[in-house]
């Protein structure tokens, strides 16, 4: 075991992010009641550094300023010092980004806020470079013991300002949506696209799943192949872009070029969960293989890279990764030297280049390139008098010898914290991918997850745990953990019509209105009535790369009041996008699940129910179609479920297309049950 100069309180931390701090000279301390305490009982000003396990910038900021005894003694001299893993506490993240976004207009990681004893913020930024830090360090210092009224006055008013932002008021006008105003909505956010390359214009580029998700929606019930052909286009180029591992695949957190070129390699679950669903539906939609091959590549990269032996799945694995010279350098273990190339691939080396741009026009720095793709696979293989099936045997070598090859290489460091919502949404990635390609795989790797939750992070009072790690669930959950797993939970009943799943959904429902629910609003804090209070309570609503908790528990609220009959779930879905209507006119972009929801409104929403024997080939035969206004119900045997109840004959499988409960006539056949079934907008 290694020697260390320093070792501080965070060495008892289970957070990798944490312990990577753990032997700075910064005498870091994790944030609890204790060190609260702390800083009351010393009358401290506190320094709260938030990050997470695979940033890059947080390395950098920890390796100049962090690991520098200098500035460790001014931090310690001056500040009780926290360290905080926004993964496991989005709470305390979402309360300090907010105050340093009021105050700068900007936010990201690494966040640095510096706050009163009792928690309210004075001041913060993002990354500083050290003499920066130091400067600002000892001014805000300074101040607080010359003239600690001013600073008092200044905290009193941006906590006011955190505590008033994002305040969502009940909406009392009439309930109206029309797909004009959908229209409209979609017009004004097109001026941000980039039609040529994807995504957003400029950069960096970020994936955005949910954006892609109703967009691909939009252009189906909207019949517009511009739209259509916007969605394709970014889904294309960034399964050829350097965002996506080439090699392993999988996809990094975001490009910093607009060609979706060179990304930052940290690789999140996040990302890679929600991008397997919406590739599996843009598969569905356009039968691209293309989009099936991502599919099957980034499942396997997260079985292969983060999944425990319990079927979970792990958080990142880091940008950074140590380099020849044994340094810790960005993207290190992806990157390669041309002459590593041509040693590696020898005969092919050619037609290699040409696939993946290894030339001076595409070459990064230190000589090395992140491979990517410009070119079709049929494009290719007419050039060099190929069908697309033999290039495509040869190219699946390639990415074979590499992989052997990059084992090689020292790894990324893996976040190796489980969290419950991570694993929703890659749960529900599973999900998906079973409902289109009807591999059980997936199914099993699906409910392998879902039994995870269920039994591991299920607490006795029936709430749920966030995080796991080293055997142990701790923390408790927050909004967004009990949102996404409620949607993936009723996701997994409609491919399986397994009714827990169901069940499990509507007790973690009832639970949320019992610890999250804003009567004010109708709305849900992002944090239970259990925990112990920050400086403010927020509510969630802005759809970002993860969509806001409150978008996802309207959507869930939607589908469990038709499932179960239930109008108090059903009046509140429709309040809470209706809450938010004005913002999610405002921009799209930052609002595409609540625009999921609004599309439900909009036409007729279908209830399918599929009962008899035979219900789970049918429901199979039925998901071969893109139907986004529709959920599944379904029973091979007889069932009380309000959708199911007098449907069932022993004697054959029937199928009812329903709007609210009101069916049209029952057929036996999957076609006649998808001619009754109208997906484009009225």
């Amino acid at each position: 075991m290694a020697d260390h100069k320093y070792t501080n309180a965070l060495i008892d931390e289970t957070s990798p992010y944490l312990l990577q701090h753990a032997h700075n000279p910064v005498d870091w301390h994790a944030w609890n009641d204790e060190t609260l305490a702390l800083a009351k009982k010393e009358n401290k000003l506190i320094l709260i550094s938030i990050g997470y396990a695979a940033c890059h910038w947080c390395h950098v900021m920890e390796h100049e300023s962090f690991e520098d005894s200098t500035v460790a003694k001014i931090m310690n001299k001056n500040f009780i010092n926290i360290k905080v893993d926004r993964e496991e506490r989005p709470d305390v993240d979402q309360v300090y980004m907010n105050a340093v976004q009021l105050m700068t207009g900007r936010g990201g990681w690494p966040l640095n806020c510096i706050a009163l004893p009792d928690g309210r913020p004075v001041w913060g930024g993002t990354y500083f470079p050290k003499d920066n830090w130091i400067d600002a360090l000892e001014k805000i210092s300074n101040l607080y013991k010359s003239d600690p009224a001013k600073i008092e006055e200044y905290a009193s008013k941006l906590t006011e300002g955190v505590q008033q932002d994002g305040l969502v008021i009940l909406n009392t006008a009439d309930k109206e949506y029309s797909v004009a105003e959908l229209d409209t909505i979609v017009s004004k956010w097109k001026q941000y696209m980039d039609y040529d390359l994807g995504g957003s214009a400029g950069s960096p580029k970020f994936p955005m799943p949910s954006n892609a998700q109703f967009l691909l929606r939009y252009a189906i019930q909207k019949d517009d192949d511009n739209m259509l052909n916007y969605v394709n286009t970014t889904l294309t180029n960034m399964a050829y872009g350097g965002l996506y591992d080439q090699v392993g695949g999988g996809f990094a957190r975001y490009s910093v070029d607009a060609k979706w070129h060179i990304p930052h390699f940290e690789k999140m679950l996040y990302d890679n969960g929600q991008l397997v669903s919406l590739y599996a539906n843009a598969y569905l939609v356009t039968k691209n293989p293309l989009y099936k091959q991502v599919v099957y590549e980034t499942t396997a990269f997260v079985e292969r890279e983060l999944m425990h032996e319990n079927g979970a799945f792990y958080s990142s694995l880091d940008a950074d990764s140590d380099n020849a010279e044994g340094e810790l350098e960005e993207g290190a273990f992806y990157v390669w030297k041309k002459e590593e190339l041509q040693q590696i691939i020898k005969d092919d080396f050619k037609l290699f280049a040409d696939y993946y741009n290894i030339n001076d026009t595409f070459k990064w720095e230190h000589e090395t390139y992140n491979l990517h793709r410009t070119a079709s696979n049929k494009t290719i293989a007419e050039k060099y008098n190929l069908s697309v099936e033999e290039l495509e045997t040869i190219v699946k070598s390639w990415k074979s010898i590499l992989l052997k090859e990059r084992a090689k290489k020292d790894r990324p460091r893996l976040d190796d914290k489980i969290l419950t919502s991570w694993n929703a949404l890659m749960l529900k990635g599973y999900i998906d991918s079973y409902r289109v390609f009807d591999d059980k795989h997936f199914l099993e790797k699906a409910l392998k997850i879902a039994n995870f939750i269920a039994k591991v992070q299920h607490k006795e009072d029936g709430g749920l745990y966030r995080n796991f790690k080293n055997k142990k669930s701790t923390i408790n959950a927050y909004m967004i953990d009990y949102a996404t797993v409620i949607d993936a939970f009723i996701n997994l009943y409609e491919v399986t019509l397994d009714e827990k799943w169901l069940q499990k959904a509507k007790s973690l429902t009832n639970y949320s209105f019992d610890h999250f629910y804003d009567d004010k609003s109708n709305m849900f804090f992002f944090t239970s009535n259990e925990d112990k209070g920050l400086i403010a309570r927020k509510i969630e609503i802005d759809d970002d790369v993860i969509s806001s908790s409150n978008s996802i528990m309207a959507n869930n609220l939607f589908k469990l009041g038709h499932y179960f009959g239930n109008s108090t779930y059903s009046k509140n879905a429709n309040q809470m996008l209706h809450n938010v209507k004005v913002k999610v006119s405002e921009y799209g972009g930052r609002a595409s699940n609540w625009l999921i929801l609004y599309s439900n409104y909009l036409g007729d929403f279908y209830e399918v129910a599929i009962v008899g024997a035979d219900a789970k080939q049918r429901l199979k035969e039925l998901n071969q179609e893109y139907i986004p206004n529709k959920l599944i119900v379904g029973s091979i045997t007889d069932s009380k479920m309000p959708l199911l109840e007098y449907k069932y004959s022993k004697d054959k499988t029937t199928i009812y297309v329903c709007i609210d409960g009101a069916c049209q006539l029952p057929v036996n056949e999957t076609a006649k049950a998808l001619d009754q079934i109208h997906v484009k907008f009225k």
